[in-house]
This record gives C-alpha cells, sequence and structure tokens, in this order.
C-alpha cells in the first residue's frame, strides 16, 4: 500500500474487485457516489451501484486489474490499468483508464474510460459477425 490516502482508497477498490468482493466494492463508495462508464449513463447511489456491481460480479469467475500508472491531483486519483477476466466462460483483457474523485475514505465518483465494443466481444456480449460465404 501506498502513504497517500486518497490512493489508498483506490488501492482498496482495486482489491475489492481482485478478490470478487462486490459487497465491498459497493461499501466503498459514498452514498449518492457514481459510477459512470462514459459511454453508457451514469450509476447513481451506493444502493444501486451495489445492485449493478453484484449482478455483473455474478458471471465472474476470475478478475485482476493489473495497474500500470496510478497518480493524484487534488482529490482525484487516476489509474490507467488492464482488466484481464473470465465472464460467463470467455477470457478477455481490456485497456482502461479510470477517474476517481475520492471523498474522505470513499468514492464519490468514478469515470471510465475504455473501448466499451472491445469490452462487450471480451465478455461474449455480442455475436461475431457473419463471414461472407463462398459464390463458387
Amino acid at each position: 500500500m501506498t502513504a497517500d490516502p486518497k490512493i489508498e482508497v483506490v488501492q482498496n477498490m482495486i482489491d475489492a474487485w481482485n478478490t470478487r468482493n462486490w459487497q465491498r466494492v459497493g461499501d466503498l463508495f459514498t452514498e449518492d457516489g457514481i459510477l459512470h462508464s462514459m459511454m453508457t449513463d451514469p450509476i447513481v447511489g451506493r444502493k444501486t451501484i451495489s445492485a449493478r456491481i453484484s449482478a455483473m460480479g455474478a458471471g465472474i469467475s476470475s478478475i485482476t486489474l493489473h495497474i500500470r500508472n496510478i497518480g493524484r491531483v487534488g482529490d482525484v486519483v487516476i489509474i490507467e490499468r488492464v482488466d484481464e477476466f473470465v465472464y460467463n466462460g470467455h477470457e478477455g483483457k481490456v485497456p482502461v483508464v479510470g477517474v476517481l474523485v475520492v471523498e474522505g475514505d470513499k468514492i464519490k465518483e468514478w469515470r471510465e474510460y475504455y473501448d466499451h465494443a472491445q469490452l462487450s466481444s471480451a465478455m461474449g456480449l455480442h455475436s461475431h459477425a457473419l463471414k461472407p460465404t463462398s459464390t463458387q
């Protein structure tokens, strides 16, 4: 762990994901916390975030958030990582940048930036494009 208390909060969150402790993930948000994957609508409120994470977590048999870089500017912790997981039997890796606003020992807002199509494909959530058939 680091001596920086805000980075430590984010490292606690990463540890909760890596150990698939979905209750702890939710508990690390403020009551009015926001989880926002930037290409979708934000999820607002600890209870709503907890429910969404728990539902998604049910399909995750393993996950490791590999930290490439982490730093802090004011109350904001920026983390570059590669998420490696098995979701409903589909193995995948996705590069991600997270921007987390830390308030005390909780996450107030977590904004995620990644390629949504790449994540969906890695999770097996959409079908592969049909290959053209031969006309011979």
